[in-house]
């Protein structure tokens, strides 16, 4: 059953608003501890909603198989570069989170401009506005998945970029007032996005397997890891175990979608 475009629309700004909050919230608090099972669990449901739910349904609406697999390596690879130009971006990393990385990591990519940051998060978000958008068109409860996983994997990194922006010397307000202009590409993209598949429904499919690219590549090239950074048994086991946990909550879910078609 497709969706309206209003229901589109509120699920994309309500999916941009909670990353938005949950990160400034974050932000002010000892945010290591509590990003931790955050990254875990975004791996999982990441991995879980590309590989249980977007590309089953992009198969599911007429997509071939070698076509499938040819838009996943290109969608990859697109990301890659996109990161190589820093338009893809995911920090997670910040001051006294855990991580080892060199002194003044922060400081010296905040001194590059913190704008920089906004306008890579604006095209960022105007991305997810089009999986948004793609995802509800199939399914509403593959459209509300695919905002949670976007939602769960924006927290991690809007608070670096809440830290980043702060170290440049932003005050809270105005860094969340900046980053509320950016998540607003996010509700551009689901509109767009919304109405141009709605149009060209043999578009649809390829948008499926570009959205389990993005989620995919967030996954391995970034979240998965930062984990391997943290290699202590105790830490290890909470790892898997949030990632599988993840993975399971997406996996019932998919069978939930499976016995409403």
């Amino acid at each position: 059953m497709h969706s309206s475009l209003l229901i589109v629309m509120v699920a994309s700004a309500t999916g941009t608003a909670l990353a938005i909050l949950a990160a400034a919230w974050l932000s002010s608090r000892s945010i290591a501890r509590a990003l931790e099972p955050m990254v875990s669990l975004s791996t999982g449901v990441l991995l879980g909603t590309s590989l249980l739910h977007l590309l089953p349904e992009a198969l599911d609406k007429g997509m071939e198989y070698h076509d499938l697999f040819i838009w996943l390596l290109g969608g990859l690879l697109f990301f890659f570069v996109l990161e190589k130009f820093a338009i893809f971006r995911h920090s997670h990393h910040h001051e006294h989170d855990g991580h080892h990385h060199e002194h003044g990591f922060d400081r010296h990519e905040a001194g590059r401009g913190g704008l920089l940051i906004v306008v890579g998060d604006s095209i960022h978000n105007f991305a997810d506005g089009l999986l948004i958008a793609s995802a509800f068109l199939v399914d509403v409860q593959l459209g509300l998945l695919t905002t949670l996983s976007i939602v769960l994997h924006e927290i991690p990194q809007q608070t670096g970029d809440f830290l980043v922006l702060m170290n440049a010397g932003i005050a809270r307000a105005k860094a969340i007032r900046l980053m509320a202009v950016a998540g607003a590409a996010a509700v551009l993209g689901a509109f767009l996005g919304f109405t141009l598949f709605s149009q060209l429904q043999h578009v649809l499919p390829i948008a499926l397997v570009l959205a389990s690219a993005s989620f995919l590549y967030v996954a391995v090239a970034d979240l998965i890891p930062q984990m391997q950074q943290r290699l202590a048994l105790r830490s290890s086991i909470m790892q898997v175990t949030t990632i599988t946990a993840g993975v399971v909550l997406v996996a019932y879910l998919a069978s939930v979608l499976h016995h409403h078609h």
